[in-house]
């Protein structure tokens, strides 16, 4: 069993558990993830670990209510307990030694944005974060992004916050200025798409975090199969980083549609069983 041991509200539908898991928090690294399943009859689900503190042993997973289970976990309280919690799984974000980073995290993909830029900062890193999101009210994380970077820039696709505009807008901007030889993008698949397109032309290295279906986090199930390159790769047990520029972002966004297409009916099913 593993205790929840502070819970944070970031905005209506984004919650942040930290939960007490001292030898994942031991072993985790930026780009990692964990398996949680909330009680014996209960999914697995896969949630990146956003934050890991191996004094305290404890990991801190952000959840966005999407379906059955993730509301339920939203729900959850200080002092419940999680029936499991697996990790780390996955590879650990090669970073190499960069001297010029931008990071740039998608909507709640920003609580994933975070432990890359915090992990490029302590390694002396110039750290620049964009974080782009819908609108002013769903911001998230924006003062621990601060902490972790030389320069935040905060986008809305409505202007409420920030500038207005897209995480490429700014992107552009700062790769004309030169001197980068690193981007990192995690948020939705179409938003790390035309980064990477963005970036292509400037030749910096870019990784993406890819979020594709998966259930056991092992490369068993095959769910979370991707191309990169030409060649199939599973990103529970190759990724889930990615060189952005040779990921077929088309092809994935429509097995992810496919997916969740079945996902939403099963939902669906099993909200009308537990009533």
């Amino acid at each position: 069993m593993f205790k929840i041991a502070d819970k944070k509200v970031l905005n209506s539908a984004v919650t942040s558990l930290t939960v007490e898991a001292p030898f994942i928090a031991k072993k985790a690294k930026a780009g990692q993830f964990v398996i949680v399943r909330i009680d014996e009859k209960g999914e697995r689900i896969p949630l990146t670990v956003s934050d890991f503190d191996p004094e305290t042993g404890t990991v801190t997973l952000v959840i966005q209510a999407v379906g059955f289970t993730t509301k339920k976990l939203s729900a959850m309280n200080k002092g419940d307990f999680l029936a499991d919690v697996v990790g780390p799984l996955g590879l650990p974000t090669e970073f190499g030694s960069p001297k010029k980073a931008i990071v740039i995290g998608g909507g709640v993909g920003c609580a994933i944005a975070y432990p890359q830029a915090k992990a490029l900062h302590n390694m002396g890193a110039d750290v620049t974060v964009i974080a782009g999101f819908r609108s002013k009210d769903i911001v998230i994380l924006e003062e621990e992004m601060k902490a972790v970077s030389d320069r935040l820039f905060i986008t809305t696709d409505d202007g409420s916050y920030g500038e207005k505009g897209l995480v490429t807008d700014v992107l552009r901007r700062l790769l004309d200025d030169g001197g980068y030889d690193l981007v990192i993008a995690i948020g939705p698949v179409i938003m790390m798409k035309f980064v990477s397109l963005t970036s292509k032309p400037y030749g910096v290295k870019t990784l993406v975090s890819l979020n594709p279906i998966m259930i056991d986090g092992t490369g068993m199930c095959g769910g979370c199969r991707v191309r990169v390159g030409g060649e199939t790769k599973f990103a529970c047990v190759d990724g889930p980083d990615f060189d952005g520029h040779l990921v077929d972002f088309d092809e994935l966004m429509r097995r992810n549609s496919l997916f969740r297409e079945e996902e939403a009916h099963a939902c669906r099913l099993e909200e009308k069983v537990n009533g």
